[in-house]
């Protein structure tokens, strides 16, 4: 059986690749509704589980697991059309799996890579929890992994990947900000635990460290990486005792909801408050003023990565260096930074 039969069945059923193997090989896993539809398209097209399952378990797949926080987050959205492009030149499917919905449990992202299931798998964004599972698998099976965007974890930093210079960048944001005349920076930041999140936060340390201004109390504040987060941020930033004059928020969704927010409470960007955001997602020049912002050039992200893993399965694992490919990130400048007002 072909990869492209397996895509039929999977889409004839309404489910992904990996359901499907999942139907077949733990199908205790699998809820009896989502079972019945894999079976019926079995049926239909022809072709029996052992067939399927024999196809998976083959020397090459040409499946790629791609690993992903959020299909539906414009970042990656976009991002993903860069690894669709690149997968569909080199002869490969995707199968993607969103942590956020945890539809494969760690042990199982493990057994399907460790059964030859993928050829390999990208990382993009934050992985938790399968970080050690899949560093598990890997020592097993010297098997293909390259990072997208971000170091994931320390136990995975010395992967491959392809990502911005998130440091610079933040720092380049944060400088921006301080030349148009703003003292008062505050700084809605991702989840405390995320390597991005860190390495953002000290590109705005860093850059207010070197031009001399202090970081208030409550100037740095959690916002989820989401649009609610940012906003309940924002009114914590709002509530200090003196409050920044420019906000620079650790991507564009939270850019999103600290500008409703502040329009919520009266206040009038950029001449009250300046916000700067991360990643340029399709939104960012149609919001209200249109959102000055760090470009991330996300659907190169995802074909480099693509290439990457490609060389990686073709020619081994140890082929090249496990640098980081480092692409340009690019300010650019919209609506919603001005001067502070006197």
């Amino acid at each position: 059986m072909t990869d492209t039969s397996i895509k039929e069945v999977a889409e004839l059923a309404g489910v992904s690749i990996a359901t499907v193997s999942r139907c077949i090989n733990y199908p205790e896993k699998v809820t009896e509704r989502t079972r019945a539809k894999v079976q019926d398209a079995i049926a239909q097209t022809g072709y029996s589980p052992n067939t399927i399952a024999q196809s998976f378990r083959r020397g090459r797949t040409n499946l790629i697991m791609v690993v992903i926080p959020s299909v539906g987050d414009p970042f990656f959205s976009a991002l993903m059309r860069g690894v669709k492009r690149a997968a569909q030149a080199k002869g490969y499917s995707v199968v993607i799996e969103e942590t956020q919905s945890n539809t494969m449990t760690a042990d199982e992202v493990s057994r399907m890579l460790v059964s030859n299931q993928t050829d390999g798998i990208v990382l993009l964004g934050a992985i938790s929890p399968y970080g050690t599972e899949i560093l598990s698998a890997k020592s097993r099976r010297n098997l293909p992994i390259v990072v997208g965007c971000e170091k994931v974890s320390p136990d995975l930093a010395d992967l491959p990947s392809v990502r911005v210079d998130n440091v610079a960048a933040a720092s380049d944001a944060t400088n921006f900000l301080i030349k148009h005349g703003h003292k008062r920076i505050g700084m809605i930041r991702g989840q405390g635990s995320s390597l991005l999140t860190k390495d953002r936060e000290t590109g705005y340390r860093t850059a207010m460290r070197e031009a001399g201004l202090p970081i208030g109390f409550g100037w740095v504040v959690e916002g989820r990486m989401t649009i609610p987060g940012a906003r309940h941020a924002t009114r914590d930033l709002l509530n200090c005792a003196d409050p920044p004059t420019a906000i620079f928020c650790a991507n564009d969704e939270m850019a999103i909801g600290c500008l409703h927010e502040l329009r919520d409470s009266g206040l009038v960007v950029p001449d009250d408050v300046s916000v700067i955001g991360f990643d340029d997602i399709r939104y960012a020049e149609v919001t209200v003023p249109p959102l000055t912002t760090i470009r991330q050039p996300a659907e190169e992200i995802g074909e480099r990565a693509i290439y990457r893993i490609c060389r990686r399965i073709e020619e081994g694992p140890d082929v090249g260096n496990s640098e980081p490919q480092i692409v340009p990130h690019k300010l650019i400048v919209r609506q919603s930074v001005t001067a502070p007002r006197e």
